[in-house]
């Protein structure tokens, strides 16, 4: 199978279960996005193996990582009662106590190293569990903040192939170009017009405009940051998740970054349009 035709497939398979699982239901949301989360902190922890200063057990890590988005994805479900996100609190900090056994030469490193792991894995991927549960219109927006992030990757790509001349980032991603990041934003918010309305959203036409000038930027600036992690350890790819595509931060790693941003908007916008709605009535 040549690298073409496996991309190809490994990419379609990756899209088409993401979206059946943003659109099927909160279980296979979670079920799909735990395992996500698993395997993007093996791979982030991993990273590290050869490092010669950082030291973290990545089988500690990620089950502390994992512990965390349970109980974060169990509470905001309603499965557990949700005091126990309290719970949280003090296993973050317990967690941090494994330092005191293990004898390390930098234990503050390796705590900075673990610590960071939950807040670049874990965190994102509850949100667009979060995100997902909490979209009321027919359209899902946790699968426009995807289509969105996927329209920008794409015509980005192409854009800067046939037009890039400017180098957008050259010490870090020496392929980024001005002309395609330029092209795959307005392809972007292109594609969130006919979002709104394909889906008869007009009163949400807004939200999509906005929602697009947020994920451009984001997406890029979330590619840059992972391929700073990966050239400053000296790695091509996260991981082999998926064949010909790299592992799950290499296919995450614009979402990671943008559903933050997205999440707090789309939060901003329904509470602004609901107080406005309100207020006329």
């Amino acid at each position: 199978m040549n690298n073409i035709t496996q991309r190809t497939l490994a990419g379609s398979v990756f899209v088409f279960l993401v979206i059946a699982s943003l659109w099927y239901g909160d279980v296979t949301t979670v079920i799909l996005f735990g395992i996500f989360t698993i395997f993007g902190l093996i791979e982030f922890y991993q990273l590290f193996n050869q490092h010669e200063s950082i030291k973290v057990s990545w089988k500690f890590a990620t089950a502390v990582g994992f512990l965390i988005f349970s109980i974060l994805s169990a509470s905001f479900m309603e499965w557990i009662p949700l005091i126990f996100i309290f719970f949280l609190f003090p296993i973050l900090f317990l967690n941090m106590l494994i330092e005191l056994w293990k004898k390390e030469d930098q234990p503050i490193y390796n705590i900075a190293i673990q610590m960071l792991g939950i807040v670049y894995i874990v965190f994102p991927f509850y949100l667009m569990v979060e995100l997902n549960k909490q979209s009321s219109h027919d359209f899902p927006r946790a699968i426009g903040m995807f289509l969105l992030i996927w329209t920008n990757d794409t015509f980005a790509f192409l854009t800067g192939k046939f037009f890039g001349k400017t180098k957008l980032f050259e010490r870090i991603s020496p392929k980024k170009t001005w002309e395609g990041t330029i092209g795959g934003g307005l392809l972007t918010i292109l594609v969130a017009i006919l979002l709104a309305f394909f889906y008869n959203d007009k009163q949400d036409l807004g939200f999509w405009i906005g929602a697009a000038i947020i994920v451009v930027p984001c997406a890029v600036l979330g590619d840059l940051l992972e391929s700073l992690f990966k050239r400053n350890l000296n790695i091509k790819d996260s991981g082999k998740f998926l064949p010909g595509h790299g592992g799950i931060l290499d296919r995450f790693d614009a979402a990671i970054f943008t559903v933050p941003f997205y999440y707090c908007w789309s939060l901003f916008y329904s509470y602004y349009y609901n107080s406005i709605t309100l207020f006329d009535f």
